[in-house]
């Protein structure tokens, strides 16, 4: 299992509802969710018996966070902006 780590860039791969996010800004307070591709950067990662949860904050073009969610590594993509060659 992959651990991530903090100030990762990723990318929903789903769909992610309201219910799962906490609004920051109140200009936003419209939306049903986070579509799938949405950018986010990780936080905070959390440890709980042998699986990890990531805090992602969403923020706009200006880095004006709007929404906060925890989620599981299983639920993102790590965005790559360097190849890695093996």
């Amino acid at each position: 299992m992959n651990k991530f780590k903090l100030l990762d860039s990723i990318a929903l791969l789903n769909p992610l509802s309201v219910e799962r996010l906490t609004l920051v800004e109140s200009d936003y307070t419209y939306i049903e969710s986070l579509p799938s591709g949405q950018v986010g950067t990780i936080v905070e990662v959390y440890e709980e018996r042998e699986e990890f949860h990531y805090l992602v904050e969403f923020a706009d073009t200006q880095g004006r966070e709007y929404a906060m969610a925890t989620l599981k590594a299983e639920e993102f993509l790590v965005l790559q902006y360097e190849l890695t060659v093996a």
